[in-house]
């Protein structure tokens, strides 16, 4: 039975692996991942139990220098969510170097006067006698509660981030019911694994100058064939790039389109016949009501 909760915020610089550790501890795909940077938008949430805590996890879009007021809009999320938590989890790169991005933060978890751990990740990309400089490092530069080296990737240091996280569980009644691992609506999902799709299949820029937006989303068959019917419009900000995304002979387009409908399958547990259509919004990302539209508000 569920008597505790802990709210735990994930905050790290962009393309730190927060996304990838929030999937490899909830045991599900609730938050999208790709190579490229600043893939997290907006704040999700993340959610699982642990013995009779349940654990939400914030994972918060990568801080990092804004160009537009989309990227002001992340960085202040990511600002905002070490407030009102019962604990933050710094997720750093295992390099022994104190960057920018993490003096900030840090100075905002002092302000915020909250507990703080430190996950070193990657580790499986790096020599274990590497290590320590890193904990030496950011051990002389805050009093971190815990540090503890992990690979969101493989999986390694889950039980000892869970052991952790549950020290500042508080009793309380359960916040989401049982099999809940997100917050986030089923056309949210979507639209972002169409996202994801984005981000994996495109080169440089063009990816994170795209949103999605689900204009239809239905249901159809029997009980025991339910056919699900998506129709989405990926939004991007030049001409050039909605050719680039379409592709020579739609080439390009299907084949995100392929990509996506099989994860959406697989999350819907139904099949997908989804359609999609691209159209040009230029400067989308400093347009505040665009940014509204595409769900990026507090």
């Amino acid at each position: 039975m569920i008597n505790k909760t802990a709210m735990i915020a994930i905050v790290g610089r962009a393309n730190s692996g927060k996304s990838t550790l929030t999937n490899m501890l909830t045991g599900d795909k609730v938050a999208i991942v790709s190579p490229k940077p600043q893939t997290t938008r907006n704040r999700i949430y993340g959610v699982f139990s642990h013995g009779n805590t349940q654990i939400i996890l914030l994972d918060t879009p990568g801080f990092h220098k804004a160009k537009t007021r989309l990227g002001d809009y992340m960085v202040k999320i990511a600002k905002e969510s070490v407030s009102d938590v019962d604990a933050v989890a710094l997720l750093i790169e295992p390099v022994a170097n104190i960057g920018t991005q993490e003096e900030m933060l840090i100075e905002h978890i002092k302000k915020s006067n909250v507990p703080a751990i430190l996950l070193i990740n990657k580790i499986d990309t790096v020599k274990e006698e590497s290590i320590l400089p890193v904990i030496e490092k950011y051990s002389k530069y805050y009093d971190f509660k815990s540090i503890i080296p992990v690979s969101a990737k493989k999986g390694d240091g889950r039980n000892e981030i869970l052991i952790e996280f549950e020290k500042y569980a508080k009793p309380g009644p359960q916040l989401f019911p049982d099999g809940m691992t997100t917050d986030q609506p089923e056309k949210q999902i979507i639209a972002e694994i169409i996202r994801e799709k984005l981000l994996i299949c495109l080169d440089k820029e063009i990816p994170h100058g795209t949103a999605v937006e689900i204009t239809k989303f239905s249901e159809r068959g029997s009980e025991d064939n339910v056919i699900i019917d998506v129709d989405a419009t990926i939004f991007c900000e030049k001409s050039s790039h909605k050719g680039i995304i379409i592709g020579k002979n739609g080439e390009m387009l299907k084949k995100i389109g392929q990509y996506a409908r099989s994860d959406i399958e697989h999350f819907m547990g139904a099949k997908v016949f989804l359609q999609t259509w691209v159209k040009v919004k230029e400067n989308w990302r400093d347009s505040n009501t665009m940014i509204k539209n595409f769900g990026y508000v507090k």
